[in-house]
């Protein structure tokens, strides 16, 4: 029954309803759920009697930065030569002989090194898209993983069931047989879906893209997940070879190939959405169907500009991810955020997306979309993850408006981070697990996938 009092920030950024930001701020929390918020004189009293305080002055508070894509094995082949330059389909061509070549060992190592990178740029919940399982890897290592980390991890069973041989895109090693895949979607949704308030884990299925399943898996995959009750998540309209290919293969554009075989609904996340047309994002958000955008992987593999704006205004339910490191390079959700607004003002303007739209979007947005509505705001009631971003550094000493600045020059790190109010990362420092043998594991990895 620890009660922790967190006071004199700069401002409090609740992210609640009606948006509100607290001036020398404060909140306080207790077996890991928010008991109080206000000013720090309203939260005077229980200051007095906290087991411990938390001085945030100089600070901005935000609830954690939730991610809602990622591929955290690729966390060990960045920048690997050859798919430096190249678009998405001749980017995967490059990297799956070296993902073949993935041991259990190298999975744990790439989601811990992944998952320490998210949480020391302020995040506490991620999701994960894991579709690629050779020789003996499973789901299991990822979520033991980020147990080690202490981050809310939302883990999807992905999947690929058409190789080469069958006009798919990944080589024919790398599939699995379809009643396999089910099989093991089943067994990870019963030992590990949690879908209490306050859920570290979640599961949720996820066969990786229409050019890597079956039609047949598509269709089972949505059944089997609304039989159990968890969401669904695969990539759509990522570029224009995506879209190609379903003209082609399927006779229609993907939103269509995605209501065509269930799954569309408020139980359904896509990655990308970069080519969604007017009808696709009106029937997205006729069914709350959500749309993870991921600027930076967006801009690295030249996949174009999310018409981010056309989809707010339509109501489709939005969040940010990072998405793969190997497809960005870089696991900084905050980062993300400002490049959200950047790329949307290309081509839209200097209005088209405001700084505390995007900060919204990497928090509650987000968090709303994966079916959480327990944390993502600092309001009464709702999990303690709370993000404490020091403003009086270099890059952020000089903004006026302190939270537009956290995304338009944002800090290097976060300062401080908790989840269900425990420490994750304190003074910029990442507290929960040891970051040198975090870095060792991978070093290890990656001079084995680089070896002869």
């Amino acid at each position: 029954m620890t009660l922790t009092v967190l006071h004199s920030a700069a401002m409090l950024v609740t992210m609640d309803d009606d948006g509100r930001e607290i001036a020398d701020g404060a909140v306080a929390w207790q077996d890991g759920v928010i008991t109080a918020i206000g000013t720090t004189a309203d939260l005077a009293p229980l200051r007095q009697r906290a087991d411990r305080t938390i001085d945030a002055r100089d600070c901005v508070v935000t609830p954690g930065l939730v991610n809602t894509h990622h591929h955290l094995f690729q966390s060990l082949t960045r920048a690997v030569p050859g798919a430096t330059d190249a678009s998405l389909f001749g980017w995967l061509r490059r990297l799956y002989p070296i993902w073949a070549r993935y041991r259990p060992d190298d999975v744990h190592a790439a989601t811990r090194l992944g998952l320490a990178e998210l949480a020391l740029s302020g995040c506490t919940l991620s999701s994960d898209h894991l579709y690629l399982f050779p020789n003996g890897v499973t789901l299991d290592d990822t979520i033991a993983a980020a147990a080690d980390i202490g981050l809310r991890f939302h883990a999807t069973r992905g999947s690929m069931s058409v190789g080469e041989s069958a006009g798919g895109l990944p080589p024919d090693a790398l599939v699995e047989r379809e009643p396999a895949i089910l099989a093991d979607t089943i067994r990870v949704i019963d030992r590990f879906h949690d879908p209490a308030p306050g859920a570290m884990v979640r599961i949720g299925v996820a066969p990786c893209s229409p050019f890597s399943v079956s039609e047949g898996l598509m269709r089972d995959a949505a059944l089997l997940a609304r039989d159990k009750g968890v969401m669904l998540h695969t990539h759509l309209a990522e570029d224009d070879d995506d879209v190609a290919f379903s003209l082609e293969r399927f006779g229609c554009r993907p939103g269509v190939y995605a209501e065509r075989l269930g799954w569309t609904g408020p139980d359904v996340w896509m990655a990308h959405g970069v080519k969604l047309d007017a009808d696709e994002i009106a029937l997205f958000a006729a069914t709350g169907t959500g749309v993870a955008h991921c600027p930076c992987s967006n801009c690295r593999l030249g996949a174009g500009i999310a018409p981010v704006p056309r989809m707010l205004a339509a109501g489709v339910p939005l969040g940010l991810g990072v998405d793969g490191s190997a497809s960005n390079d870089s696991g900084n959700l905050l980062q993300e955020a400002r490049q959200a607004v950047l790329l949307q003002r290309v081509v839209g303007g200097a209005e088209a997306v405001c700084p505390r739209a995007a900060l919204r979007l990497a928090t509650r947005g987000g968090a709303e979309m994966l079916g959480r509505d327990d944390c993502g705001a600092l309001t009464v009631g709702r999990r303690a993850d709370l993000a404490v971003w020091d403003v009086a550094t270099a890059s952020n000493t000089g903004a006026w408006d302190v939270v537009a600045g956290l995304v338009l020059c944002p800090p290097a790190g976060v300062r401080d981070l908790f989840v269900e109010g425990r420490t994750i990362v304190a003074g910029g420092a990442l507290r929960s697990a040891p970051l040198p043998a975090i870095l060792a594991d991978a070093r290890r990895s990656i001079a084995r996938l680089q070896a002869p």
